[in-house]
């Protein structure tokens, strides 16, 4: 495949700075508003459940989007719909921190979605075809560096700017971000000569079908938790949607002459293994990810911005990593050896959080951390660019839809299972660990002894039968946590491990600087 380079007197680093500041904001807006629900709720006086749609509403309406960016660029033209993008996220941006009800919030939540939806399977699709084929790994160290940090800095910068100013801040911040990109865009980002902007008939029920098919499966993954699953009618209905819906999708697309998302692109066995690795893969990074704040705040007690701290090093391995594996790309290395090394380093941090305690310090939280940013960077460089490798350029738009859509799903499969997998196991280890507290049991007739010591000295008031048990119950439960916790990263663990064989799907040399069979349309 012949890269379209960048215009005459366009860096490639120029182009990559252009649509990666955009994409980078857009990530991380999809964890950044979590930890400023609670002030949300507050200053727009909705409910719980209410609130949560913030979040829900942007997921749904940026999965609807990410897989026909490609058609949307050859129906409108590349430049022209990521500035379309670029304004629609920035008005929408503005709107949203000015908000002043919970419903103008969600539906320009929706807008902005739409909007950042498209950024980042066109940059990707920018960024390869900006760079020569031997440095695809550089290229797509660069969106690694963009996509696997955002998601991990957003909690963190969106608590600190809560804390510190408001939580409409948190949307104002992309306002200066994204006048900078579309004025960098409109100079430095020109449309290849192979997109034209052909007058097509529009493929209208499979935009139907895609629509309703990631809206429904989008919000059974972000509400399932909440709403106990399959014993409720809402997410049952739901699902049923969401899979009919899909899988008359497939239908519909492989039999459409002008497809909205060309699923034909499986056809390369190096994109079909990779969209597998990549799902898997994010899965249990985003399925790790939401269970470390969560057992470091609710178990070990840690502030926010601790919390983040102990994330911190995982996202600076991967700022190392990343380019780093781009150059062994470039010199030579195999992809498939960088990928082995990668998700084998992933899964030996997951075995070492499985084995967290209550008693647990700051470094032997924080190094299991650094290791799964230093796999994720070995994972993300290769994996993407064997996945592309022979991917023809007139189909590149339409290859990084499909990839950024499985990647985002995967996140979100991996965040839903964890969550559930943590409640059940609890109340799993919860039910045993009960089990023991029996007046027979001589260790519990000691500890009881002890506590009622303890809080004759130091709380008198506490002194009796409810105080000592109800101290030791909420002891139960923090342990019973801790078990599930531990569950659920083995889980992770194994499932990471189970990715490498997978490898060995992906041609050989897949990153050669020859021209992919059909590249040269």
């Amino acid at each position: 495949m012949t890269p379209s380079p960048p215009p005459p007197g366009t860096s490639k680093w120029i182009v990559a700075l252009t649509v990666m500041l955009p994409t980078f904001i857009e990530v991380m807006d999809t964890s950044v508003i979590n930890v400023s629900l609670p002030h949300i709720q507050g200053s727009l006086n909705a409910g719980l459940d209410e609130v949560t749609w913030v979040l829900t509403s942007y997921l749904v309406s940026n999965a609807v989007v990410i897989p026909i960016t490609g058609w949307l660029s050859s129906v409108f033209g590349r430049k022209r719909y990521l500035l379309f993008s670029l304004v629609l996220f920035t008005v929408s941006s503005l709107v949203c921190g000015a908000a002043p009800s919970l419903e103008v919030l969600i539906v320009f939540r929706i807008l902005q979605g739409l909007g950042g939806g498209g950024l980042q399977p066109l940059s990707q699709a920018i960024l390869l075809e900006s760079f020569p084929r031997a440095e695809h790994g550089i290229a797509m160290a660069v969106f690694g560096m963009g996509v696997v940090m955002a998601p991990i800095l957003g909690p963190v910068v969106g608590g600190w700017i809560t804390d510190n100013w408001s939580w409409r801040w948190v949307f104002y911040i992309n306002l200066p971000a994204g006048l900078l990109a579309l004025a960098m865009a409109g100079a430095f980002i020109h449309d290849p000569p192979y997109i034209r902007r052909d007058v097509v008939k529009v493929d209208t029920w499979g935009l139907f079908l895609l629509t309703l098919g990631l809206g429904s499966l989008q919000i059974v993954l972000d509400k399932g938790e909440r709403e106990d699953w399959f014993n409720s009618d809402f997410i049952i209905v739901l699902s049923i949607i969401a899979i009919l819906a899909l899988v008359v999708f497939v239908f519909v697309e492989l039999r459409s002459e002008h497809p909205v998302v060309n699923l034909r692109i499986f056809r390369d066995r190096n994109f079909a293994a990779g969209t597998t690795i990549i799902f898997a893969g994010f899965f249990c990074l985003f399925g790790s990810i939401v269970l470390m704040p969560l057992y470091l705040q609710n178990l070990m007690g840690y502030t926010a911005y601790l919390a983040g701290l102990v994330l911190g090093p995982g996202g600076f391995a991967s700022f190392l990593v990343m380019p780093a594996a781009g150059m062994l790309l470039k010199k030579g290395v195999n992809p498939r050896n960088l990928l082995i090394v990668g998700l084998s380093a992933a899964a030996s941090s997951l075995l070492l959080m499985a084995g967290f305690t209550l008693d647990a310090d700051f470094y032997s939280v924080a190094m299991p951390r650094f290791v799964q940013g230093f796999g994720m960077g070995l994972f993300f460089v290769p994996l993407s660019a064997a996945s592309y490798a022979y991917v023809p350029r007139q189909e590149m738009g339409n290859a990084s839809g499909v990839f950024n859509l499985l990647r985002n799903l995967g996140g979100s499969f991996g965040v839903a299972f964890s969550s559930t997998m943590l409640a059940q196991r609890s109340q799993v280890h919860q039910t045993f660990l009960v089990e023991q507290i029996t007046p027979y049991n001589p260790e519990f007739q000691a500890r009881y002894q002890q506590l009622f010591q303890w809080f004759q000295a130091h709380h008198p008031e506490s002194a009796n039968s409810a105080g000592v048990l109800g101290a030791m119950y909420r002891e139960v439960v923090r342990q019973a946590g801790m078990l599930a916790f531990n569950d659920a990263f083995w889980l992770l663990a194994w499932a990471t491990f189970l990715l490498i064989p997978l490898t060995f799907l992906f041609r050989k040399r897949s990153t050669g600087g020859g021209a992919p069979p059909g590249g040269a349309h």
